[in-house]
């Protein structure tokens, strides 16, 4: 820990914030897309999700449907409903009061970025290749990795739209590298069974070592409230170095781990 809050006050350190955050502010979970795609097309939920994982079922859905898009309506109107108190999420408010300069997010809503506008505090949000002219310094950067509700094009969340994101070659997976090569990364409000955040735990271990130069790679990390043994090793490998609680309800030992950002 003291290792990477001397990295933060460096402002050496990448935020990457995962749908643990947005679940913070009682968002609909996979579970439930995948059961309003089941009703959607005419199907029991618990015999649609007999059928195949959640990628394999949303990318049914647009081969039956044609497109996204109406899913993607559907998304944004359930997840930015009038019934989120926003103000009443301590973990938003220490995120926007922390200095992280530079936060990616897998997620797809929009809470993040206003939070950041509830306190005043200045953003510009990466969701494409034409957003990245607009970087400023000193101005908070909001890169959404998994695409935004305002662009179907970017949005991450079928089989086909997963497996071109494995390639790592789009312009922000470009972006990534360059800022990455030279900072630490701190993960928060991921499962570390999340496939795509051990797909990006690989990659960029292996980016790191095909372009260091024989230097040392900057230390990374994951919080998550409970000790994993079996996962720190496995982590370790890969240059992440995994920071537990001794809280054991999740939103709390995340609070006070925030709370050292302050």
């Amino acid at each position: 820990m003291d290792n990477l809050i001397a990295s933060y006050l460096e402002k050496n350190v990448i935020l990457f914030v995962g749908a643990g955050i947005s679940k913070n502010l009682g968002l609909p979970t996979w579970s439930g897309l995948i059961d309003h795609i089941a009703h959607e097309l005419g199907y029991d939920p618990e015999i649609y999700k007999s059928f195949g994982d959640n990628l394999a079922l949303a990318e049914y859905y647009r081969v039956k449907t044609g497109s996204i898009g109406p899913l993607r309506s559907w998304m944004d109107t359930s997840w930015h409903s009038g019934s989120v108190d926003l103000k009443s999420s301590e973990i938003h408010k220490l995120i926007v009061n922390s200095k992280f300069s530079i936060v990616y997010t897998t997620n797809y809503d929009r809470w993040l970025e206003k939070s950041y506008e509830l306190y005043k505090k200045r953003y510009i949000k990466i969701a494409s290749v034409s957003d990245i002219a607009k970087i400023k310094d000193d101005v908070t950067q909001i890169i959404k990795f998994h695409g935004d509700f305002d662009n179907d094009d970017t949005i991450v969340l079928d089989e086909s739209s997963y497996y071109e994101r494995l390639e790592f070659e789009t312009p922000l997976d470009i972006k990534l590298r360059s800022d990455v090569l030279g900072k630490s990364i701190l993960f928060i409000g991921y499962s570390l069974t999340d496939v795509n955040l051990r797909f990006l735990f690989y990659k960029l271990a292996k980016l790191w070592k095909s372009n260091n130069g024989g230097g040392v790679q900057p230390r990374s990390y994951v919080f998550t409230h409970r000790p994993n043994p079996i996962q720190e090793t496995i982590l370790d490998q890969w240059g992440i170095k995994m920071i537990t609680s001794t809280e054991s309800d999740p939103k709390e030992a995340l609070l006070e781990f925030l709370n050292q950002f302050q």
